[in-house]
């Protein structure tokens, strides 16, 4: 009977598994605060003091001790030898299975899409091939633009922002070899464009990948293709590598594509957003 009682008294739920329509589920007061803490580590990256960890998730030390505690007993956190708190092995291991389980273009996938909205621009995103850096996926503009790009396309290393943006991050005698080729790619240079004697890498493109390092962005204006703007940014993975790079085209003239402004914002942005989602630590 009273089986039945709690059978008949219990909320309806949704597909979702809500108690109701449009309301959501109801959780554990005391695991949303240990959540805070967790999320205050993350963001810090770095290990924190009892107070600073406290701190920042916004609670005192007192309430924040007892869930430190567990966490540290399941492994969630450890302590080093100055008694702050960091990511313990099974916080390790949970990372580590949730990056072997990312594909960086299908994450980046609804990142390009959102970007192409709020800017109006076609977006590209390309990853390292065996040729050369190649357009993996291509959200057109509304607006009607000749962008010559095709996914498969691969792009010249010196005179495209997508290329030059690889190349700031690739080794340099890696690079040193890649660019033997670059005439073979799209808009792609002579050797000699780009490579002094000696196979050194030439002083003013070793100039410009340095700006681009900086910056996080590269841009080319009407070049290669008259007429189209580009912006684009580098996306990092948990190792630091260069995972892939996305950028922006459209029209000369119809958005600002200096490196330094509004679109070149929203683009390293979404850069950001996804080398934080592939496990980059990202400087502030």
């Amino acid at each position: 009977m009273t089986r039945e009682k709690n059978l008949t008294t219990e909320a309806p739920r949704t597909a979702e598994g809500d108690t109701e329509a449009g309301k959501p589920q109801r959780g554990i007061q005391s695991l949303d605060s240990t959540g805070q803490l967790l999320a205050a580590l993350v963001a810090a990256g770095k290990p924190l003091a009892l107070r600073d960890l406290a701190l920042a998730a916004g609670m005192p030390a007192a309430k924040a001790f007892p869930h430190l505690v567990s966490l540290q007993k399941i492994g969630l956190l450890a302590r080093d030898a100055a008694g702050n708190y960091l990511c313990g092995p099974l916080g390790l291991e949970l990372g580590l299975i949730a990056l072997q389980r990312l594909s960086p273009t299908r994450e980046a996938e609804p990142e390009v899409i959102e970007l192409a909205g709020a800017t109006g621009l076609s977006v590209a995103m390309a990853v390292l091939g065996p040729l050369g850096p190649t357009v993996v996926r291509l959200e057109e503009s509304a607006r009607p633009q000749h962008v010559s790009l095709r996914v498969g396309t691969v792009l010249s290393l010196v005179n495209t922002a997508i290329g030059r943006t690889f190349a700031a991050h690739l080794p340099e005698n890696v690079l040193a070899g890649l660019l033997e080729t670059d005439h073979l790619r799209m808009a792609g240079a002579a050797a000699a464009d780009a490579l002094a004697p000696g196979g050194k890498l030439a002083a003013a493109y070793v100039e410009r990948l340095a700006r681009v390092r900086a910056t996080q962005v590269d841009n080319a204006l009407s070049h290669p293709v008259p007429g189209i703007d580009t912006l684009a940014a580098p996306v990092f993975d948990h190792t630091g590598s260069l995972a892939l790079v996305i950028a922006v085209m459209g029209s000369a003239g119809s958005f600002d594509s200096g490196t330094e402004g509004a679109t070149a914002a929203l683009v390293r942005q979404a850069a950001r957003r996804l080398s934080w989602r592939f496990g980059a630590l990202m400087a502030d």
